[in-house]
C-alpha cells in the first residue's frame, strides 16, 4: 500500500542515506505539522503512536536541517506549555497542476502550504503529452516569476486524470487521454525543470485535499469526483491509497446490471460510468430527443428544475449510490465527500445518501459523514501540494 509520502518517479532526487524507517517517520511529522494536525512534540507522539523521545529525536533532525522550527507557547493541558512547530517557510515553493480533460489548475505553493497563486487555463489533453506539459510548464514559469527571485523552486506536483504508474511516472491505459499511454511524463517535465516530479490520479490528490481540510480531523475517506467522468480517491488511516496497481477507487468501471450491455470507454459493458456520469446522462437525455451538449447543461437545467432531466439525474445518483454501499461497508470510512459537477446538484446527492443508509449496515452510518466536498476546485491542487511538499521536505531532512 502507497503512503501519501508517495516515491518519487524516475525524474525526481533519490532519497538520501539513512533507513527507510526514518525517513518515512521524518515525513508523517512533516505530514502532520504541515496539515496542522500537531503543532507540538507531545502532539506528534500521540498521532503517530510512538515514544516521545523518538519524536524528539526526529524533531531535532529537521529542526538542525531547517524544515521545521520551534518557538512559542501553546495551551498547557496540565503541566508546562509545549513549544510550538511550524514548517520553515524559507527558501523556495513547489508547483503543481491538477490537469483536466480541457483545463488545467495551477497553483504555487509555499513550504509551509501556502497557496500563493492560483491560475485556470485552456488545455486539452487530447492533444496530446507534450502539447499539454509544455503549455503546463510556461504558465507555471509566468505564474512563478514572483517567487522566482527569492527562492528556488523545490519540486512539482502533477494531477492526470487517467490511472497513473506512480513509480515509473506515467499514464497507464487512459480512456480519454490519446498518445499518453506509457508517456514517460514524469522524466520529460524533470528533463525541463530539473526537480523532483510527482504524479498521480487527479481523484487521489482531490481525495488528499480534501480529506485533509476536514475539521475536526478525520482517519479514513471516501472521495468521489461525479462530473463528466466519475472517480474516487481512499484515504486509510492517513494515508493515500493506491492499490497493487495504482488503480484502487476506480469504481467507474464496476458493472452495474442497469447499464445492461452499454459500451464503456475501457471497452468493456455496462461499467457505471454508462448510466452515472455526465457523459452518460448528456447521451441518454438526446437519445431521448432533449437538446443537451454538457454535463454543464444538465446542471443547469436541473437547477431549472425541468423534469426530465432531473429525474434521470436522481437515477444516475441512485446508481452511484448502489455501488459505493460495497465499498462503504469493506471501508467503514468516517466520511464519504462528494465532489464535481454532479455532486453541486441536490437530487443527485439526495439519493446518493439514500442509497448508503439504505443499503449500508446501521453500525457504518452511525456515525458516517456524508457530504459535499468543501474544497472546490482547490482540492486537486492542495492535494498534489501536499505530496510534492511531504517529499521535498523529507529529502531536505534526509539530506
Amino acid at each position: 500500500m502507497a503512503s501519501d509520502s508517495a516515491p518519487a518517479t524516475s525524474g525526481a532526487v533519490n532519497a538520501g542515506p539513512g533507513p527507510r524507517d526514518d525517513r518515512a517517520l521524518a515525513s508523517r511529522i512533516v505530514a502532520l505539522i504541515s496539515a496542522g494536525d500537531a503543532t507540538s512534540r507531545a502532539d506528534l507522539a500521540r498521532s503517530l503512536g510512538v515514544s516521545p523521545s523518538t519524536v524528539s529525536l526526529h524533531v531535532q533532525g529537521l529542526i538542525d536541517t531547517g524544515v521545521i522550527d520551534e518557538g512559542g507557547s501553546g495551551d498547557s493541558r496540565g503541566g508546562r506549555k509545549p513549544r510550538l512547530l511550524r514548517i520553515r517557510d524559507e527558501g523556495g515553493y513547489v508547483l503543481v497542476a491538477d490537469l483536466g480533460g480541457t483545463h488545467v489548475r495551477i497553483a504555487v505553493i509555499s513550504l509551509a502550504s501556502e497557496v500563493r497563486a492560483v491560475r485556470e487555463i485552456a488545455v486539452d489533453v487530447a492533444d496530446g503529452p507534450e502539447t499539454a506539459l509544455d503549455m503546463v510548464i510556461a504558465e507555471w514559469a509566468d505564474l512563478a516569476e514572483p517567487w522566482a527571485a527569492t527562492g528556488r523552486l523545490r519540486g512539482v506536483a502533477l494531477g492526470l486524470p487517467g490511472p497513473v504508474d506512480v513509480d515509473a511516472g506515467r499514464v497507464e491505459l487512459p480512456a480519454r487521454m490519446p498518445g499518453w499511454h506509457h508517456f514517460a511524463v514524469g522524466d520529460y517535465v524533470a528533463e525541463r525543470l530539473g526537480v523532483p516530479v510527482l504524479l498521480d490520479n487527479d481523484v487521489n490528490l482531490m481525495a488528499m485535499g480534501e480529506h485533509f481540510a476536514h475539521q475536526p480531523p478525520i482517519e479514513h475517506s471516501v472521495t468521489v469526483k461525479a462530473g463528466t467522468a466519475i472517480g474516487s480517491g481512499l484515504i486509510t488511516s492517513g494515508r493515500l491509497h493506491r492499490g497493487a496497481t495504482g488503480a484502487a477507487g476506480d469504481i467507474t468501471h464496476s458493472r452495474v446490471s442497469a447499464a445492461g450491455s452499454t459500451p464503456c470507454s475501457c471497452g468493456k459493458l455496462g461499467c457505471l460510468e454508462t448510466i452515472a456520469s455526465g457523459a452518460a446522462i448528456v447521451r441518454r437525455l438526446r437519445e431521448r430527443g432533449v437538446d443537451v451538449h454538457s454535463t454543464a447543461d444538465v446542471v443547469r437545467r436541473t437547477r431549472d428544475a425541468e423534469p426530465e432531466v432531473t429525474s434521470m439525474v436522481r437515477e444516475a445518483g441512485g446508481h452511484l449510490g448502489e455501488v459505493l454501499c460495497t465499498v462503504v461497508n469493506f471501508v467503514n470510512p468516517d466520511a464519504v465527500f462528494l465532489g464535481g459537477a454532479l455532486s453541486t446538484l441536490e437530487p443527485f446527492v439526495a439519493m446518493v445518501r439514500s442509497q448508503l443508509y439504505d443499503g449500508c449496515h446501521p453500525l457504518i452510518t452511525r456515525k458516517l459523514i456524508i457530504a459535499r466536498a468543501t474544497t472546490g476546485a482547490e482540492a486537486g491542487v492542495t492535494g498534489a501540494g501536499r505530496l510534492i511538499l511531504q517529499h521535498v521536505l523529507s529529502e531536505r531532512a534526509a539530506g
